[in-house]
């Protein structure tokens, strides 16, 4: 398996084979590039995504990501033959490593401090829809396919953490629909389940998105950062437990300069303007 070079700082710097990475301002636009297959992923586009999210723990100036696939489809999973030929080749060592490498991508997604957008237009399979669900916010269109596909070819349903996530997102027996039969989730239930927050026109979808991450990335960093962390950390504590995670985690907000200008801008009756500190 090959592995893409580490990611340079700041990240408007980096480039990839298979990844097309844009910096705007302070958003990072990520797109899927391989229009031609439907936007597969390969051994060495996991590692590039993979990198990209590390990275941006440590990229100060990104304050939110958008993710979608080049020409009209997002994700149709594993490249057939660059990934599903090789694994049935591999011994069980091999195999280890794959599944733990794409379980890094999500790792990576969920550690990265900033918001991820998904804009989710076409085919979104296999691990396009882990990409998918892996990500905060998702906006669909109806047009969208969402098929956690592991089921049809023989493998299980629990990839890359979806045993784990998806449930959190469209409810237990949903989930469970999904990863048993692998079927393809249209766009309009998509939203209906809870899987889309909404739905855009396709030729809108990734303005949408990339509007809402600017509007993100203009809130307060910190606040925003701390508000992922606590939404990933919930899940495997009690209300007790969470209510005083809470009580640190706000009074840690508390302490920064965007709460206070957020005081001075409501008393002068006007919109803060945040500074990320």
């Amino acid at each position: 398996m090959t592995s893409a070079n580490p990611v340079t700082l700041p990240l408007k710097d980096y480039s990839a084979r298979h990844v097309r990475l844009a910096v705007a301002g302070q958003v990072a636009a990520i797109t899927l590039n391989r229009p031609e297959r439907k936007n597969p992923l390969t051994f060495e586009s996991y590692a590039e995504l993979a990198n990209v999210f590390r990275a941006a723990v440590r990229d100060k100036g990104v304050k939110a990501f958008v993710i979608w696939g080049e020409g009209g489809n997002f994700c149709s999973g594993g490249d057939v033959f660059e990934i599903i030929k090789p694994l049935t080749e591999m011994d069980a060592s091999g195999l280890l490593d794959f599944t733990r490498m794409t379980g890094e991508l999500v790792k990576a997604m969920r550690a990265a401090p900033q918001p991820i957008i998904a804009a989710i237009d076409g085919v979104c399979a296999g691990a396009g829809a882990i990409i998918a669900m892996a990500s905060d916010i998702r906006i669909g269109t109806a047009n969208a396919k969402v098929a956690f596909l592991f089921n049809r070819v023989g493998l299980g349903g629990c990839d890359m953490g979806a045993c784990a996530i998806l449930p959190r997102i469209v409810g237990q027996g949903r989930a469970a629909e999904l990863l048993f039969t692998g079927r393809a989730l249209g766009g309009e239930d998509a939203e209906r389940w809870g899987f889309f927050n909404r739905l855009a026109k396709s030729d809108e979808v990734v303005a949408q998105a990339q509007a809402l991450a600017a509007d993100l990335a203009a809130g307060p960093t910190f606040a925003n950062t701390m508000t992922k962390r606590m939404l990933e950390m919930e899940w495997a504590m009690s209300v007790e437990t969470a209510i005083e995670a809470e009580a640190v985690a706000q009074a840690l907000c508390m302490e920064t300069e965007d709460f206070v200008r957020a005081f001075v801008a409501f008393a002068d009756k006007r919109k803060p303007v945040f500074e990320g500190n």
